[in-house]
């Protein structure tokens, strides 16, 4: 299996608003930028996003290392916790939905297919990826505002 390093990020200029997500694939000294986004998002949605767009790039089943600085995205994962509310036919507790289920359905589906270890990383702390992910991001909102 490949080895990739992925790093993502997701920006929303409201919470609902304009979104968008960015992305940074490296392999071998190889480097792919991915952008993208949606005109009524969320935050959340967008760091999901990045994350699915970021693994179906991916040609063929690999070894992934991701970045994120998002604890929703992380921490669901690495905790257990997305498991426990598809058990729980996507609730989070006995009264609370759990959100984005769209999305963490094919997140799913696509950690089936590569090895992925999650890694936090702090937001807007000088990691240059991490930073280059959220230029990435912000751009892509701002051309939609531009453009409506």
């Amino acid at each position: 299996m490949k080895n990739i390093v992925i790093y993502t990020d997701g920006a929303c200029s409201g919470n609902p608003g304009p979104g968008g997500y960015g992305i940074v694939l490296l392999y071998k000294g190889y480097r792919k930028e991915l952008s993208g986004g949606a005109l009524e998002t969320t935050n959340n949605r967008m760091e999901l996003l990045a994350v699915i767009k970021a693994l179906e790039a991916l040609k063929e089943p690999c070894q992934v290392t991701l970045y994120s600085d998002s604890k929703y995205v992380v921490d669901a994962i690495e905790k257990g916790w997305v498991l426990k509310w598809k058990k729980n036919g996507w609730m989070r507790n006995k009264k609370d939905k759990a959100l984005n289920s769209d999305l963490w359905e094919v997140l799913l589906q696509l950690l089936n297919v590569h090895k992925v270890q999650f890694h936090w990383v702090k937001g807007h702390a000088d990691n240059r990826e991490n930073e280059r992910c959220d230029f990435l991001a912000r751009q892509f909102i701002e051309k939609q505002i531009k453009s409506e």
